[in-house]
């Protein structure tokens, strides 16, 4: 039985609002369970120094963790003066998941940083990134477009994330900080709405695994994906 009394299949309550960061181009604060995370998209007019004169855009992320939202006070990197190597790690993953659905040259010569903020920390933190990312930017594309600076929107497909792993030795979906911090095999898994495999972490945290238990893992997340994305495309309906 997992802590939270979850069927290994079943994710926690996942929820969208967008629009929340009043001077943002496109917003949206995710919840899955008890993580919280603020994803806000912010339009620079022009591309990173080393794009420049190429005729496309970027795509990039920052992604911090608010002092107290573990269970005890964590430093602010800044004033450690320098980012951690899981923050450098988790912000790249969010940028190559993004560009990986974005037309980058349909934006032109600009650059969208996507900034994500947890707010409250329960396991899951860099997936519920990407999957609120995702529609921050797509809001910040349609705010262009609405405004004539781009003619369509760049995205060509939905990205999402979800993290999966083997805990007390079954293969589990949208693990929390209680199974996360036990798992035997911890993953993340970044899919399209297509379907398409942007990209697989896996790690064997206590017990080497298997191919199946990874094939096992990857099922649970398609289907977790697939939710995701419907209910992204829910929170654009609403």
């Amino acid at each position: 039985m997992r802590p939270s009394k979850r069927a290994p299949d079943e994710m926690r309550p996942v929820s969208f609002e967008r629009g929340v960061a009043r001077y943002a181009e496109g917003s949206c604060l995710v919840k899955f369970g008890n993580t919280h995370v603020l994803c806000a998209a912010s339009l620079e007019d022009k591309p990173p120094p080393w794009l420049r004169g190429q005729g496309r855009g970027w795509v990039t992320a920052e992604y911090s963790m608010l002092p107290r939202a573990t269970h005890t006070r964590t430093r602010r990197e800044s004033s450690a003066g320098k980012l951690t190597g899981r923050t450098q790690e988790i912000q790249r993953l969010i940028g190559r998941s993004l560009r990986a659905v974005t037309n980058l040259p349909a934006m032109g010569e600009r650059q969208i940083v996507i900034d994500c903020d947890v707010i409250q920390a329960d396991g899951g933190t860099r997936t519920a990134s990407i999957t609120g990312a995702w529609l921050a930017l797509r809001d910040c594309f349609e705010w262009m477009r609405s405004r004539s600076i781009i003619k369509d929107n760049p995205l060509r497909d939905h990205v999402a994330a979800v993290s999966c792993g083997i805990f007390n030795g079954t293969p589990v979906i949208d693990l929390d900080y209680a199974e996360d911090s036990t798992a035997q095999t911890d993953a993340n898994f970044v899919i399209t709405g297509s379907g398409g495999l942007v990209e697989i972490q896996a790690t064997a945290e206590v017990a080497v695994f298997s191919p199946d238990e990874l094939t096992s893992l990857l099922t649970l997340a398609q289907g977790g994906v697939a939710d995701l994305v419907a209910l992204q495309k829910a929170a654009l309906a609403s």
